[in-house]
């Protein structure tokens, strides 16, 4: 059971980062056609949350 336990919060933690992720219209929309652009914006708000 410790596995399931172990597992279940590592989902549980990807699972609120990509919910905080998605708050950031620009992300979500994408509105960047490159993916060098796309990619920056990610890093951008994954080191403001």
């Amino acid at each position: 059971m410790i596995i399931n336990r172990y597992f279940y919060k590592a989902r549980h933690l990807i699972g609120n980062f990509f919910a905080k992720l998605k708050q950031y219209r620009v992300i979500t929309i994408r509105y960047h056609k490159l993916v060098q652009n796309f990619l920056s914006a990610i890093y951008l708000a994954s080191t403001i949350i």
